[in-house]
This record gives C-alpha cells, sequence and structure tokens, in this order.
C-alpha cells in the first residue's frame, strides 16, 4: 500500500505532482525533497488550456492569491511568423474544423488564401486584445485561456500552495540512491539522514536521477523528427512594447525564436539544431533579431521519451520522463496530466497499485509523448518561409511518424470533419484534428478536392470576418485587463 511519497525536485514538476497527490489523497504523506543549489531554470514559460484547467478545476486554484503572488498574463494562443503566409495565428478557441452557421463547409475551406479574422480568438490576437469588453466595461473572461510565467514566480506560488495543502518540504540534496529488487531503496541525503518511501516521483529535471541514472531505463530519442537541440535564451525589461496577449514563434534560419510575454519582461529564445549553425553564430543571430536582448545563455536538451515512465517504485514526471522543444508549450500541460492520472490511479486503487495498472499507464504514457511528437513534425515538414540548408532538411528529412495518416487524408480532402472521431487521430493525441488542421491550412499546405464557394458563401463568410474584427477593436487589451482586476473592489467569478 502507498503510504508515503518522496517527490525527488522542486521545481513546477514536483510541486505540481505534490499537490495533486495530496488535493486527491489529504492522508497519504507526501515529501518535496528539493535542491536549492540545482535552482529553477528560469526562463519565461507558456502554457495550454490543458494546463489551465489543472490548475483551476482539478486542484481548484482561486485566481487572487495565484495572480498576486504569480503574476501571469493571459495567452489566448499563438502567432506563427512560418510557411507562405505573412502570419497566422492559432488559437485555443475552435477554429478551422467549425462550421459557421449559413456555411456548408467547414471554415477551413475558406482560408486556404487569405486566412485573417477567421474565428474570433484570432481577431483579438490580431489587435493585441485579450477578452471582449462587457457593457459594464469589465473583461468577458473564459475558459479557452491559457498563461505566460516568469517560472521563479510560478514556483514561489505552487512552493507555497503545497505548504498549505500539508505537503513536506525538505532542503536538501541526495548524494546516494540505494536500491533493491523493488526500485529505489532509500535516498540518502546530505545532511546525513536517510528517507524511505512507497513510491517514488522522479521530478529532478533532464538529470532524471531516478528513472534514467539508477533503473537505467531506456531512452527513445526523436531526432528522425525533430532535429533542434539547442536554444539560446535572453530578454530584456519591458518598456513601451505592448503586452500581446499570444505567444510568438517565429522562423530563423536554423530553427525558429519564441516570445514569451511578461508584464514587466519580455523574454525570447531561439531554438536551433547545433548540426547547421555554431553557438556563437546562433547568438549572432539571435541578437541581430532582438538588439534589446541583455545577457544570454545557452540551453542544450535532447528531445525524446524514455520507454516507461513508471519503473517498479518510480515514476518520473517532467523532464524526467520526457522532453520535446516548447513549440507549442506542452511542458506544463503534460505535468499537469501526468499529476492528475497518478492521483487518480492511487484513488481508483486504494492505493495497492497492481502491475495492470502500472503497463497502462507506461501504454499512455508512450502514445501521448508521441503524439506530441508527431505534432510538431508537422510544423517542420511544411514550414516553406527560408530555404536554408536546416529548412530544406526538414522538408525532405522530417518523419511524421503517426501524423502521416492525417496528413496523407487532408492532402486528399483539405480540412474534412468527416472522421474526426473515428480513428484518424489517436486518442491520446491532445490536439487532435483541430490542432494539425490550424497547421496544414495555415501552412497552406495543398489539397486535392478543393471546395469553390458560391458568391453567397463569400459575402456571409466575409460578414463573418468583419464582425470578428469589429469586436476585436471593441475588446480590452492585457494592461487594462490587469488594471480592473486590480481595483477596489473586484471580485473573481471564473468561468
Amino acid at each position: 500500500m502507498v503510504n508515503k511519497v518522496i517527490v525527488l525536485g522542486g521545481g513546477s514538476a514536483g510541486f505540481m505532482a505534490a499537490m495533486a497527490l495530496k488535493t486527491k489523497l489529504p492522508a497519504l504523506q507526501v515529501e518535496v525533497i528539493r535542491s536549492k543549489d540545482i535552482g529553477i531554470i528560469g526562463v519565461g514559460e507558456g502554457s495550454t488550456v490543458g494546463f489551465s484547467k489543472f490548475l483551476h478545476q482539478y486542484l481548484r486554484i482561486g485566481m487572487t492569491r495565484f495572480f498576486e503572488v504569480a503574476q501571469p498574463v493571459w495567452k489566448l494562443g499563438l502567432r506563427f511568423i512560418w510557411g507562405p503566409r505573412p502570419d497566422f495565428f492559432y488559437s485555443f478557441e475552435p477554429a478551422v474544423h467549425t462550421y459557421s452557421s449559413g456555411l456548408p463547409k467547414v471554415n477551413g475551406y475558406y482560408c486556404q488564401d487569405d486566412i485573417e479574422y477567421s474565428e474570433k480568438a484570432a481577431a483579438l490576437m490580431r489587435h493585441d486584445r485579450a477578452f471582449e469588453r462587457k457593457p459594464e466595461g469589465t473583461p468577458a473572461f473564459h475558459s479557452a485561456i491559457s498563461y505566460h510565467f516568469e517560472n521563479e514566480k510560478f514556483v514561489k506560488y505552487l512552493e507555497g500552495y503545497a505548504a498549505d495543502l500539508g505537503v513536506t518540504i525538505r532542503d536538501d540534496t541526495v548524494v546516494e540512491v540505494k536500491q533493491d529488487e523493488n526500485g529505489i531503496a532509500g535516498l540518502v541525503l546530505a545532511s546525513g539522514r536517510v528517507v524511505t518511501a512507497d513510491l517514488y516521483v522522479d521530478c529532478s529535471g533532464f538529470g532524471s536521477v531516478l528513472l534514467s541514472k539508477t533503473l537505467q531505463e531506456p531512452f527513445v530519442s526523436y531526432d528522425s523528427s525533430l532535429f533542434c537541440d539547442r536554444a539560446v535564451v535572453g530578454g530584456w525589461d519591458r518598456t513601451d512594447e505592448t503586452i500581446r496577449p499570444y505567444t510568438t514563434c517565429e522562423t530563423m534560419n536554423s530553427g525558429w525564436c519564441w516570445q514569451i510575454e511578461h508584464e514587466r519582461r519580455i523574454n525570447r529564445g531561439y531554438v536551433y539544431s547545433s548540426g547547421f549553425i555554431s553557438d556563437t553564430d546562433a547568438e549572432a543571430e539571435f541578437r541581430q533579431k532582438n538588439p534589446k536582448v541583455s545577457s544570454t545563455r545557452v540551453v542544450k536538451f535532447v528531445s525524446g521519451r524514455y520507454e516507461r515512465a513508471w519503473v517498479k517504485n518510480v515514476i518520473a514526471i517532467g523532464n524526467s520522463g520526457g522532453f520535446v522543444e516548447p513549440l507549442e508549450a506542452t511542458a506544463l500541460g503534460v505535468i499537469g496530466v501526468y499529476s492528475s492520472l497518478l492521483a487518480d490511479l492511487l484513488m481508483d486503487c486504494d492505493r495497492q497499485v497492481l502491475a495492470s495498472q502500472v503497463a497502462r499507464f507506461n501504454r499512455y504514457h508512450a502514445h501521448y509523448w508521441d503524439s506530441i511528437r508527431d505534432f510538431l513534425a508537422v510544423h517542420y515538414r511544411f514550414n516553406t518561409r527560408l530555404r536554408t540548408p536546416f529548412w530544406e532538411h526538414c522538408l525532405n528529412e522530417t518523419d511524421l511518424a503517426g501524423a502521416t495518416p492525417i496528413v496523407d487524408y487532408f492532402r486528399e480532402n483539405g480540412p474534412s470533419v468527416l472522421w474526426d472521431a473515428t480513428g484518424v487521430v489517436d486518442t491520446n493525441d491532445q490536439f487532435g484534428l483541430r490542432g494539425h488542421y490550424v497547421m496544414l491550412v495555415g501552412q497552406q499546405v495543398p489539397y486535392q478536392r478543393r471546395h469553390l464557394p458560391s458568391q453567397g458563401e463569400w459575402d456571409r463568410w466575409n460578414e463573418m470576418r468583419q464582425k470578428h474584427r469589429a469586436a476585436a477593436l471593441r475588446a480590452m487589451t492585457v494592461a487594462e485587463t490587469l488594471e480592473v482586476i486590480r481595483s477596489p473592489g473586484w471580485r473573481w467569478v471564473h468561468p
């Protein structure tokens, strides 16, 4: 029976896992061991709608303290400076795969040449607006949002919340891992203590101290689909720049550059392939594009996952179990999924885990990570914006893997939703047909079965687009929304 859990690692993964366990299983002993010598990566971080649901629906986290300490700003989606269009938006609302009133085909069939204002959230992002404005002048909040964080502030919030739940937090460093036939037999700490548990959650980041270094679980590389392996990271203090309600993903010579928005800072990073550009040249290209950047540092990474996330009495959550580059900001969402799945599993089995449940968890782990790899591969295989050696390699060599059936179907039929729920997309794919279609239509990937709209259809389509534009122009900016929620007498009513 699992009576005590030790979580190794005090970053976002460690605290989110501990919070999920303690929220759903209050009687469970949960201890986080974190080493302040290791510290936090400390970059700007984006997230997804799934992560927001984990925070506010699964953990029931309220808004007041969350916004005071974590200080997030809202994210409605992503802006891609990608492919042949000037740019396009990927929002968290239904988009190209949905029907608009009065039209016989889904929106994607009307977007091949001009995607501008095709849906409300994209119109808001185009004009740097976050929320529609209610008649009384307050923001019309909704649930199709995520956040941008400064990682250190977010982890500070998580630490406080975890402590309030009753999680024990120990500042110490593991110097030795003891093993037996069941897996981990104990952790020897620098303080001289030896701590033991029934289950160990490895949130030790890229080091994967328990799963990889100790239990020697094999690693599955994604290098046939994802060629980037480094990022040069920097940023600057915000002056008069608008706080944009989206993450920017901009094509660069040997990869792409993110821009993550914070209230008082702008975070930028160039994700690149060391096989096509040196660190020195990547730094120079990054600074040429972003002359305001102050100090920088290079982060090295490998995209892939371990064959299993749960081995014996160890389960890995976060970078210790798998990692892909931050092109769709999946990291926090993955942590939320694994944390809630572990807590729900322990509840379901009354904390007596059986082999069949571990096996099912590991099958889910493989499919979930592979589906993210598949989706990111679509971004690289069809980005024709630059014809540099790196992008030529991506166009010719990117392995679409599990995305192949979706792409093949799209190339023949366009953004048809006939098979939306019948096996074209893996059920573990968090992006679904919707996400793939946004990227395929956004990058203007050609398809055979084109729809030729009537004049009446075009009139209806353009009327709807103009309504989206007009609504966006009346909407509130991020700065205006922050001012409202900080005003005296404001009370949160979460959707």
